[in-house]
């Protein structure tokens, strides 16, 4: 297995190519698994075709594109060519999860939960420094860590090409068994102070044979956190983080990470409680780049295993915790949009109580 060098950036090999392919992955009552690629307002059902190897995951998809060296794209566009069956997209999306009707998963996974890595960075975009500060400045105290972290990466979170820049900040929110899908509830534990939406990209990841992380694309995620533990003190951001998150509904398997437009929503009943308005990520609003990020999250070897997948959020430059009067409530539902997918990311709340 390759070791990472200290002077030298580990290098992401991206599976994709010049065709953009949305891909998602959806449960059914009838047949288990289904792995789709969207067409329109249609899921392609890419799962069983005649002479090929059965799919029924984006991972299986990995592995088989991975042994023949092609990308996910170029494995899975002849099948879709060939496939009679087909969902209608919308239904699906509406599903509720767990349910009769098919209904999506997130669009990555793992068949064995406990090899699958969440985690994410912060303080990378040009606004999340304000949204943090919000919640830890003192008037007339000196910097902050949140403001001296963030011109850290300012000043060197996007090294020149083969060179290793400044650490972001990195934190762990779980494994497989926090991840949930589209519609799927998204817990408040009963020891938790609050819930807080954080509208995100995530990174997809899965390591290959040899050790090398392979990028497959990326989704929209909702990194889901407490903000109001985090406020207590900031050493407490690390417990903040290990609540439920969301991914999905679609990889995009081929994306220019320059300029990125999200935008998040949070109603209760007919009551919209929050309009984030226009959220732009991307490398053109980032303190960091891509391949810096990637790098510091797979310099470690632990990171590099082999079959591992990992979901990677790459941060959020608003967080409507310090601007609101409310907190979250079960049955909220939050929406998360992005101009480079053909569908939003829902979930709804689940205040969860003690016995």
């Amino acid at each position: 297995m390759p070791l990472a060098d200290s002077r030298n950036p580990v290098f992401v090999v991206p599976i994709n190519d010049d065709t953009l392919m949305r891909i998602v992955q959806l449960q059914t009552s009838d047949r288990g698994r289904r792995l789709g690629v969207i067409n329109g307002d249609k899921i392609l059902d890419v799962t069983e075709i005649d002479g090929t190897p059965t799919l029924r995951s984006t991972y299986e998809a990995f592995q088989l594109a991975d042994e023949r060296g092609v990308s996910l794209s170029d494995l899975l566009a002849p099948r879709a060519k060939e496939t009679s069956r087909r969902f209608d997209y919308k239904f699906v999306l509406a599903a509720e999860s767990h349910g009769d009707k098919p209904y999506l998963l997130p669009p990555l996974d793992h068949p064995d939960p406990y090899h699958l890595l969440v985690a994410g960075t912060g303080l990378t975009h040009l606004g999340s420094m304000k949204s943090r500060d919000e919640m830890h400045v003192v008037a007339d105290a000196p910097k902050t860590d949140s403001a001296k972290m963030f011109e850290m990466g300012l000043a060197g979170g996007k090294p020149a090409p083969g060179q290793r820049g400044v650490a972001p900040e990195w934190f762990y929110k779980g494994n497989g068994t926090i991840l949930r899908g589209p519609r799927e509830p998204l817990e408040i534990p009963e020891f938790a102070l609050d819930g807080g939406e954080e509208p995100e990209i995530v990174g997809c990841y899965v390591i290959n044979k040899l050790g090398v992380p392979t990028r497959l694309g990326f989704s929209l995620g909702n990194e889901w956190s407490d903000h109001a533990t985090e406020k207590i003190n900031y050493l407490y951001l690390a417990p903040s983080k290990l609540r439920t998150c969301a991914v999905g509904p679609e990889l995009n398997t081929d994306w220019d990470f320059q300029e990125v437009s999200l935008r998040c929503t949070v109603t209760r009943g007919k009551q919209q409680l929050y309009d984030s308005g226009p959220l732009f990520s991307g490398e053109h609003h980032m303190s960091h780049s891509l391949a810096n990020l990637e790098d510091h999250h797979f310099k470690y070897p632990q990171h590099r295993l082999p079959g591992d997948v990992h979901l990677h959020f790459f941060g959020t430059s608003k967080l409507s915790y310090s601007t609101r009067d409310w907190q979250f409530a079960d049955g909220d539902v939050v929406k998360v949009e992005g101009a480079n997918f053909s569908a939003p990311l829902t979930n709804r709340v689940s205040r969860q109580k003690g016995d």
